[in-house]
């Protein structure tokens, strides 16, 4: 079975497979974007929305307390004050507290953007893994067929003496393994697909996808894809703006804050009303919230040394992933091209020499067995570089709904 009748083979498999279960065929595109509509997904979003709600919260003022107070039990005597007492927030504390808020919320939106590019990474890479297993089992498939044909022929031509019965048990061998690995390329394909149906949410056997495994992308120019600001280079730089929000805050707690209040105060002795005015400050003796001033300005280190870390780190991830996708892709053009095509021409003519008596039967089976590694070779060619395009979007992809 040559390469354009395997590829009709999967595609009529997967679209007789999709009429039964009465569903169209789903690109990439689709499938991502089913992706991203799944509970995962949706969490991060309602993390944002919290985070966006507790920023309203962190520039609402302290509230007023109201207070009454009576001074001695017998009418005539005692003395009753009410009174309100309202604090007032000194040294930016609310301005700081604000901008810690706005960081927590920027930080929520770099964890959803991460785990964003996260999914469509994942989906990219089962989606092609799904492809690539169909094939590798057509063409498992198309090689169990071919040496149980091998076989029957070898006993034929053993029963007219034309070739030696070890040749006969070399077929017989080379059919057995072709049988495990169609086995093992049939369970493939299960894992694969059920991978797949849990990241989009459908039953891994209603499934139908449109092929495009060997329509690979053009990367863009390392220089280009490393300008960009990464998922993760994007989290820590929100983490290093929070905690340098938190030093604000524990730098704006040093400031006592003041408390105005506000009253009247009737005495029953003299029989007459009168305003109560007061301001209450408390006196910074043994607490200046020095210590966790100084545990956020090191916290603000370690988040700005993290965030160098993020960038060194993805630096090194994106240039190993180009480099593999480069190299992959360019294999996998060679294979397809030039070494599947001159294999199966030297297996064809390995076999007419072997039916005129040029070749042993030894050298047919050898034959055979290239054609279907280098085959074999071309779907791990491509497999390598999908997951490596998976990778280049995680790192320095971009959130398209």
């Amino acid at each position: 079975m040559n390469t354009s009748r395997q590829k009709l083979a999967v595609l009529v498999f997967a679209s007789a497979f999709a009429w039964r279960c009465g569903a169209a065929p789903i690109d990439l595109s689709t499938a991502i974007r089913l992706a991203l509509d799944q509970p995962a997904a949706r969490a991060a979003a309602h993390e944002v929305a919290a985070s966006d709600a507790l920023v309203g919260q962190a520039g609402r003022l302290p509230n007023p307390e109201l207070s009454w107070l009576r001074e001695g039990q017998q009418a005539g005597t005692r003395t009753t004050t009410v009174q309100i007492n309202q604090p007032i927030e000194l040294g930016g504390k609310r301005r700081a507290r604000v901008a810690l808020a706005q960081g927590a919320a920027d930080v929520a939106r770099g964890d959803r953007l991460a785990q964003r590019l996260a999914i469509r990474a994942d989906v990219i890479a089962a989606y092609h893994d799904v492809l690539i297993a169909g094939h590798r089992l057509a063409l498992a498939q198309a090689l169990t067929d071919l040496a149980r044909r091998t076989v029957d022929v070898a006993g034929k031509r053993v029963a007219a003496g034309k070739i030696s019965p070890i040749d006969e048990t070399r077929a017989r061998l080379a059919a057995v393994d072709a049988s495990t690995a169609l086995t093992q390329a049939t369970a493939a394909l299960a894992i694969a697909r059920t991978t797949l149906g849990a990241l989009v949410g459908r039953p891994s056997d209603t499934l139908a996808l449109d092929d495009d495994s060997e329509r690979l992308p053009d990367a863009a120019p390392i220089a280009t894809l490393l300008a960009r600001e990464s998922a993760a280079v994007h989290r820590a730089r929100g983490q290093l703006a929070a905690r340098q929000a938190q030093a604000d805050v524990e730098r704006a707690a040093r400031v006592p804050d003041v408390t105005l209040s506000v009253g009247t105060q009737k005495d029953d002795q003299v029989g007459r009303r009168q305003a109560v005015v007061g301001l209450s400050v408390p006196l910074p003796l043994f607490n200046r919230n020095e210590d966790a001033l100084r545990a956020a300005l090191r916290r603000t280190d370690a988040a700005n040394d993290e965030l160098a870390a993020a960038r060194v780190a993805t630096a090194a991830a994106l240039t190993a992933a180009h480099t593999r996708y480069a190299t992959a892709k360019q294999e996998a053009r060679l294979l397809r091209d030039d070494v599947v095509p001159g294999a199966k021409s030297a297996y064809e003519q390995t076999l007419k020499g072997f039916e005129y008596g040029k070749f042993s039967f030894l050298d047919v089976l050898d034959a055979q067995r290239t054609w279907f590694q280098v085959q074999t070779r071309q779907w791990d060619s491509l497999e390598t570089a999908w997951r490596a395009w998976a990778d280049i979007e995680r790192l320095a992809g971009t959130d398209q709904d």
